[in-house]
C-alpha cells in the first residue's frame, strides 16, 4: 500500500491514526493533539519519507514516537514538580462489579502497558502485519511474536477474572 503523501491519502488514514491515538493516550483532546502533531511532522518531513514503504505503517511510526517523546516530557515534569511538593490525582479507575464482558475487556485492554496496548491495536485492529508492527514500534519481529503473545494472554487472563502476575525470572 504505497501511497504518496496527498489531501486524500491523509484524510483516509486520519481516522486510524486518531483511534490509534486514542488507545495510546485514553484522553480524546490528547488524542487530537498526538494526531495533529504527527501530521504536522509528516507534512514537514516529506521528503525524507521513503515512497516504497507503506503512507500507514511510516504515519504509526511518527505518532508512535510522538507519544514516546511525550511520555519522557511528562515524566521529566512530574519529577519537576515532584520537587516542589506537588502530588499528582489519585486513579480513577472505575469499579468492576456491573460492567458486562465488553466493557471488561475494554477495561482489560486500557491496564495492558502502552507498548502492548499499542501492538494490540496496530495488529489486530490495524491489521498491519508483523513485519510492518515491527518497523512501525523499531523492534525484531521475534519481539513482536513474544510481546504479543505476551500482551493476549494477559487479556485473557484478566477477562477471565484472573490477575495477571509478573513474570518470575529462575537464578541459578
Amino acid at each position: 500500500m504505497s501511497q504518496t503523501l496527498t489531501d486524500d491519502a491523509l484524510r483516509e488514514v486520519i481516522p486510524r491514526l486518531r483511534r490509534f491515538a486514542l488507545t495510546l493516550t485514553r484522553h480524546e483532546a490528547s488524542a487530537d493533539d498526538l494526531v495533529q502533531a504527527c501530521l504536522e511532522r509528516a507534512l514537514s518531513r516529506g521528503a525524507a519519507r521513503h515512497h516504497d514503504g507503506d503512507l500507514r505503517a511510516w504515519l504509526f511510526t511518527i505518532l508512535y514516537r510522538q507519544f514516546l517523546d511525550g511520555q519522557r516530557r511528562a515524566k521529566r515534569y512530574a519529577g519537576v514538580l515532584a520537587l516542589f511538593g506537588v502530588g499528582d490525582d489519585a486513579d480513577m479507575a472505575p469499579s468492576t462489579e456491573d460492567v458486562v464482558l465488553a466493557r471488561s475487556a475494554l477495561q482489560a485492554f486500557n491496564h495492558l502497558p502502552a507498548e502492548q496496548r499499542a501492538l494490540l491495536t496496530l495488529v489486530t485492529v490495524e491489521g498491519l502485519t508483523y513485519q510492518e508492527a515491527a518497523d512501525t514500534l523499531g523492534v525484531a519481529i521475534g519481539t513482536i511474536m513474544s510481546r504479543l503473545s505476551r500482551a493476549r494472554k494477559a487479556m485473557r487472563d484478566m477477562t477471565e477474572g484472573q490477575p495477571a502476575r509478573p513474570p518470575v525470572q529462575v537464578l541459578k
